[in-house]
């Protein structure tokens, strides 16, 4: 009696723990910017290794099937988390979309100007007179017609023609001289792969405040959830793995991505790791400041939003 007195008791002890373990993991929907890629090592390894599941969070990834949608959708309130440009939310929010960016993925900007090495452009300034590739009208065509100005050309002086998304082909092509938007840690590999090299031409170094290439944003009323503090705990402690661990975070993305083990995420993979932000929750509010005003002197926006209403540091 005794023996089945305490197997009755142990049995209702493990009833009672658990649906408590069960109810722990909260849901959060993350959607990505683009198809799954190197960019996104922090959020994959961060799954692989469970650290979302022991900060309690059932995170999913999204790719999206229109790249231009994550940002709407979080602001329709269908998704919790987008990943987001910081141009692109100083639009958004000009335009009335109640979206708050609250963490930091890659730090420092990706796109570049580009050129073949072996071609006749060897400096900004011998673009005068040439043709300039780009992809999406707004940021990319201010951004190049700066770079630009800042090496004494007037904007005139460059042909710029819209190549679609078609960046690598078109300069391997000469269909252009130059594009931008192309990726300095992707379209530079895929050049070299492809028999030929780029030389790149970096924004931040021409006249363009530099800017954090991929942020993490949610709707305005959810800046207070308290999932958000733990979705960044776990993104810093997967970035700080990644720093110490290179191969062996790319041994886990492949284990979780099979067919992006090719040499071009691979060498993309380490070239982008010094790129993550190691602090995503930290807020440099000079940088936003600096770059509200450039979006604001390039006419891309009419004024500079309150810093308070589009950007946060959580506290955890």
């Amino acid at each position: 009696m005794i023996r089945r007195s305490l197997l009755a008791a142990g049995f209702a002890l493990a009833a009672a723990i658990l649906p408590a373990k069960a109810e722990a993991a909260e849901k959060l929907s993350v959607l990505l910017e683009w198809f799954v890629n190197p960019d996104h090592a922090p959020l994959v390894v961060a799954k692989q290794l469970g650290l979302f599941e022991k900060a309690g969070l059932d995170v999913e990834l999204i790719p999206p099937a229109d790249p231009s949608a994550p940002p709407r959708l979080v602001a329709a309130k269908q998704a919790d988390i987008a990943l987001h440009y910081q141009p692109n939310l100083f639009l958004d929010v000009e335009n009335g979309l109640p979206l708050v960016r609250f963490g930091t993925l890659v730090e420092t900007p990706l796109s570049t100007v580009m050129v073949l090495a072996d071609g006749p452009i060897k400096s900004l300034a011998d673009l005068k007179g040439k043709r300039v590739g780009y992809s999406v009208a707004g940021f990319e065509d201010v951004m190049v017609k700066r770079m630009l100005e800042h090496n004494g050309i007037d904007t005139p002086d460059v042909e710029l023609i819209n190549v679609n998304f078609s960046l690598s082909p078109s300069l391997i092509a000469g269909s252009v001289d130059a594009v931008v938007g192309a990726y300095r840690n992707f379209e530079l590999t895929q050049l070299e792969l492809q028999g030929r090299k780029g030389l790149a031409f970096y924004p931040e170094e021409n006249g363009v405040p530099a800017y954090d290439e991929l942020i993490y944003v949610t709707h305005r009323d959810l800046v207070a959830d308290k999932r958000l503090p733990k979705f960044l705990d776990a993104v810093e402690a997967a970035t700080i793995y990644l720093t110490n661990h290179p191969q062996e975070g790319w041994e886990l993305f492949v284990k979780a991505y099979p067919d992006l083990n090719d040499e071009l995420n691979r060498r993309a993979w380490f070239d982008t790791l010094p790129r993550f932000a190691k602090h995503p929750a930290a807020l440099d509010v000079g940088s936003y400041e600096r770059f509200g005003a450039f979006m604001k002197e390039t006419g891309l926006i009419k004024s500079v939003p309150p810093l308070a209403d589009m950007a946060v540091a959580l506290t955890r």
